[in-house]
């Protein structure tokens, strides 16, 4: 090691050698596979977000953590507030694993390994908060992959994003402005009416 560098602090040099890691990590080209669900998942937020919800459906979600996730505009949204915290992995991860379920026979192994290797494992591109155990039971689970070998780490995403993120979401801006909007667009067709009904009247 060259003297400049002797000089410096552990941490600065630890410091280094992670953003050298994230560097490298970004330079790297993404697996074919990775690259098409992620288009596909454009597509599918795409489509969802081109409807607005209504009042009624935003008054659901206020409920309860399930009207969201079965909701592909409510599952639309929430990843929207997820990306606003960088957590958006957990709603990828969950929406992975459903869609691993309805995988064929001939490709769970392989699918598992994948979203294994993209969310589960130690330093994953994605990884998501699973304590020790559901990780080492998971890592299991892949080696022979079944429908079900992703489902203890699914719940617990879930939970997580129940008892945690989705507390914040019922309080965000965006679910504010979603209930000012649909405020305003009653009160304009409110508005439109009377004076239509005034317009008759004369």
């Amino acid at each position: 090691m060259c003297k400049g560098l002797a000089t410096l602090p552990a941490t600065c040099l630890k410091s280094a050698k992670d953003i050298k890691h994230k560097i490298s990590f970004l330079l790297q080209k993404p697996e074919p596979q990775a690259a098409d669900q992620k288009q596909l998942k454009e597509k599918t937020t795409t489509a969802a977000a081109k409807r607005e919800p209504n009042a009624a459906e935003v008054e659901k979600w206020k409920e309860s953590f399930s009207h969201v996730m079965s909701s592909d505009t409510g599952r639309t949204v929430f990843t929207s507030f997820l990306r606003s915290e960088f957590s958006e992995e957990n709603m990828d991860f969950w929406v992975a694993c459903e869609d691993y379920k309805k995988t064929t026979p001939s490709k769970l192994a392989t699918t598992a390994k994948q979203i294994y290797q993209q969310y589960v494992e130690a330093d994953a591109p994605n990884e998501v908060n699973l304590d020790a155990v559901t990780k080492e039971q998971t890592r299991l689970n892949v080696e022979n992959a079944c429908p079900s070998c992703f489902e203890e780490a699914q719940k617990m995403i879930y939970t997580l994003m129940e008892k945690d993120s989705y507390k914040r979401f019922l309080k965000s801006k965006l679910i504010q402005d979603l209930c000012q909007k649909e405020i305003s667009t009653v009160k304009e067709k409110n508005e439109k009416k009377n004076k239509e009904a005034l317009a008759g009247g004369a």
